[in-house]
């Protein structure tokens, strides 16, 4: 024998995909000996889309065992069916019979009628029904209705009366934008929204209509405000990137830097901003961190180059083994001319291996053959070895695309000359 749980009816309309669902009434049910071949029949063709067919199976089941359940799902298909003569006639026969009145009768009625567009019909019964009940979708039903006939003002009072009953974020946002854009209350439409944050949280629906209309009226502040929420509430990366764009946009990259400090949205991002902020203590210790997170090679390299740059002695030589060593594992797997021009430039400038220092620039150059950085770097190496006249024809070379304004080049070429000088 199948153990049968009558469904519960899902019903209900408001634009054509919200559906009121009812609570099953207790009474008597009558034997049926065939009860549950013939729920199997009905369940078969509803699963099928054979509505009209399910609906007759149900309509069996209900007239030998008097559930109303089986009734309310004969009504369901018959909707689904599009039958809405059907429904209408159905519904008006059995409530005339039924001395107290069957509040999921009347909805389906009323759905029937919807659809047919009799809406001023729908109205008068659906305000009947809520005399009735006084239940929280049949106020939303009674709005839709006054929605579809365009009188929002009426359909707001219904709107706010169904929302006050549990705070329903969905009912909340039908409102507000009900208010927003039928009615042109701007400011109301987000005060609701607003006072609903405070009492009841942040959640994805009310903050995302929030953010939806402070974006309509280009409040970036008001965004900003939202999405911040929503991030402390959920750590979605889609929220954390609409904040990092915003703090972009304005040019708050101090905030943006705390921001990423505190959630940790984008440590890559938040790296670039200690490198530009030369702030070389963190941009080491965060490179660090990304590369034992995700071992990739260049943010080993990138953290010793912060931390030799972070140094207040850079001629100690423990720091310095310790970043050539470093750097010199990094480019056995990792042959990013950077990497390979500061280690050589490292070896040059403290004369710890200047021909050495030599080889690894030249490999740089092999990438980049045009950089006037990594010729500058060979120019010094050549300079090291007293080759002045082949440090001074790529200095030459240098100048020509940088110029003489920068300090090191200066430094560089001032020595050059000089060397040729004692030369000759």
């Amino acid at each position: 024998m199948i153990k049968w749980v009558p469904l519960l009816l899902l019903l209900l309309l408001f634009s054509g995909c919200v559906r009121y669902e009812p609570q099953p009434t207790v009474q008597p049910i009558h034997s049926f000996a065939k009860e549950d071949e013939y729920i199997m029949y009905a369940l078969d063709a509803e699963v099928n889309q054979h509505y009209a067919e399910a609906s007759q199976y149900y309509d069996v089941l209900y007239q030998n065992t008097k559930n109303n359940e089986y009734l309310y799902r004969s009504m369901m298909m018959l909707l689904d069916n599009d039958s809405y003569d059907d429904v209408i006639a159905r519904t008006t026969q059995y409530l005339q019979k039924e001395t107290t009145p069957l509040p999921q009768l009347m909805r389906f009625k009323i759905a029937a009628l919807i659809k047919q567009n009799r809406l001023d019909e729908a109205k008068q019964l659906a305000l009947q029904l809520l005399e009735i009940t006084k239940e929280e979708g049949d106020y939303l039903l009674v709005s839709e209705i006054y929605q579809k006939e365009e009188h929002y003002n009426m359909a707001i009072k219904y709107l706010e009366s169904a929302y006050a009953i549990a705070y329903n974020e969905k009912i909340l946002d039908t409102l507000a934008v009900t208010l927003y854009v039928n009615l042109d209350r701007k400011e109301d439409a987000i005060s609701y929204l607003e006072t609903h944050n405070r009492l009841h949280g942040c959640s994805q629906v009310v903050c995302s209509r929030l953010a939806g209309f402070y974006s309509n009226q280009n409040n970036i502040e008001g965004m900003l405000s939202i999405y911040l929420r929503m991030y402390e509430t959920k750590r979605d990366p889609r929220v954390a990137e609409a904040i990092i764009n915003i703090y972009r946009y304005q040019q708050e990259f101090p905030k943006l830097i705390m921001f990423l400090e505190k959630y940790h949205a984008n440590d890559k991002m938040l790296l670039q901003l200690y490198v530009n902020a030369r702030n070389y203590t963190k941009a080491a210790k965060l490179a660090r961190k990304i590369y034992e997170e995700s071992a990739e090679s260049s943010f080993l390299g990138q953290s010793v180059i912060f931390e030799y740059e972070a140094s207040n002695d850079k001629e100690n030589l423990k720091t310095l083994h310790h970043v050539m060593r470093t750097l010199k594992e990094v480019v056995i797997q990792n042959e990013d001319p950077l990497f390979l021009n500061y280690l050589g430039y490292l070896m040059i400038d403290h004369d710890l291996g200047v021909k050495e220092g030599i080889a690894y620039v030249k490999r740089a150059l092999k990438v980049e053959p045009e950089s006037s950085f990594y010729l500058d770097s060979l120019a010094w190496g050549y300079y090291k070895l007293h080759r002045c006249q082949e440090a001074y024809e790529l200095m030459q070379q240098v100048i020509a695309t940088l110029g003489k304004d920068d300090t090191e080049v200066q430094e560089h070429m001032n020595a050059i000359e000089k060397c040729l000088e004692e030369t000759k």
